[in-house]
C-alpha cells in the first residue's frame, strides 16, 4: 500500500511504552503493532499525541521512530511526528528516512506567539530538513486562517492535513481553497469521523488501535461504503472510553489508553506528566466496565 492511500485509512497512534525507571520501553509495543497489523491498520504513527510526543526528549523520539519502523518492518508506510522548536523537528525530519519513515507528521507548532506566515516558514525548513520525505500537516488550531491553511498546503511535500478542530464547516472551507491532491484525514479520532467525512475527510486518527483494533477497522470500513448509522452505532460501543479520556481538560486521553491496556496484560507504564495518571476510582471503574462488556479483558 502506497503511503498516500494508506492516509486514507486508519492513521494509528501508538503509546510510547515507559518502564519502572521512567525509560522508554519500546519492545512493549511488539504485541500492540503486531495485532494492530493483523487486524489491517492502514498506517501506524509513532512520535504523536497519544506517544506523548512532547514529553520525549528529541533522543528518546529519535529512538522510538527507529525501534518502531524496525517492529513494522515493511508490513505498512510509518508516519513519524516531528516538532517542537525548528531546530528539534528539523533534526527529527532529517533522520526519518534513513530509519524506514515512510513520510512525516508535523506538529504545529504550541509557541503562544506563533504567526501564520512564520508557521508556514517553519513547515518549509521542515521540509528542506526531511529530504523529500513526505508531509501530513497535523492541524489542531484552524485559528490561523484558511489563506494560511492554504499556503502551507502549497508548500513542496506537502501531501495531507490531519484536522483536528471540531469544526467542519471550516474544513470544508480548506479543501474548497486548496489544491484538490491535498489529502484531508479527520484528526479527531472516531467519534468525530462521520461529521469530518461528511465534508470530504478520509480516513480518521485512532488511539483505540492500541487496544481494540478491530472495532476502529470496523468503523472505517462503514464510513468508506457511506454507512454512518452503521458507524455511529460503532461508535456508540465506545463511548465510555471516550469519556474517560476526555476527562480533566484531556489530561486522561492516553492515561485512558494506558490504564486500559495495563488491565488487558498490555503493559506500557504510567504516562508522564503532565498528562494524569492513574484514573481516579471512578474513572478506573468505567474503564473496566468498557473493557469487560466488550470482552477485551483476558
Amino acid at each position: 500500500m502506497t503511503l498516500r492511500d494508506a492516509l486514507t485509512g486508519i492513521s494509528g497512534i501508538l503509546v510510547t511504552p515507559f518502564d519502572a525507571e521512567d525509560r522508554i520501553a519500546p519492545a512493549r509495543l511488539v504485541p500492540i503493532i503486531d495485532r494492530a497489523l493483523a487486524a489491517g491498520l492502514h498506517i501506524p504513527v509513532v512520535n504523536g499525541n497519544t506517544g506523548e510526543f512532547y514529553s520525549l526528549t528529541v533522543d528518546e523520539a529519535e529512538a522510538m521512530r527507529a525501534e518502531v519502523c524496525g517492529m513494522v518492518a515493511g508490513r505498512a508506510p510509518v508516519l513519524a511526528g516531528v516538532g517542537r522548536s525548528v531546530k528539534d523537528a528539523c533534526r527529527l525530519a532529517a533522520a526519518a528516512a534513513g530509519a524506514g519513515a515512510a513520510g512525516l507528521m508535523v506538529h504545529q507548532p504550541p509557541d503562544p506567539f506563533a504567526a501564520p506566515r512564520g508557521v508556514v516558514d517553519y513547515v518549509r525548513r521542515v521540509a528542506d530538513a526531511g529530504g523529500g520525505l513526505p508531509l501530513m500537516l497535523y492541524l489542531r488550531n484552524d485559528a490561523i486562517g484558511t489563506a494560511a491553511i492554504a499556503d502551507l498546503c502549497a508548500i513542496p511535500g506537502v501531501i495531507g492535513v490531519k484536522w483536528a478542530t471540531p469544526n467542519p464547516l471550516k474544513l470544508a472551507e480548506a479543501i474548497g481553497a486548496c489544491d484538490p491532491g491535498i489529502i484531508w484525514v479527520g484528526g479527531l479520532a472516531e467519534v468525530w469521523a462521520p461529521a469530518l467525512y461528511a465534508v470530504g475527510a478520509r480516513g480518521f486518527t485512532s488511539g483505540l488501535i492500541n487496544i481494540w483494533p478491530e472495532r476502529s477497522l470496523a468503523i472505517h470500513a462503514a464510513l468508506e461504503t457511506g454507512d454512518y448509522a452503521r458507524a455511529r452505532d460503532l461508535i456508540a460501543g465506545m463511548a465510555a472510553f471516550e469519556e474517560v479520556r476526555a476527562q480533566e481538560l484531556n489530561g486522561t486521553n492516553v492515561t485512558g489508553v494506558k490504564a486500559a491496556l495495563r488491565a488487558m496484560g498490555r503493559d506500557c507504564g504510567p504516562t508522564r506528566p503532565p498528562a494524569a495518571w492513574p484514573l481516579t476510582d471512578a474513572q478506573q471503574r468505567k474503564m473496566a466496565g468498557f473493557l469487560k462488556q466488550n470482552g477485551l479483558l483476558h
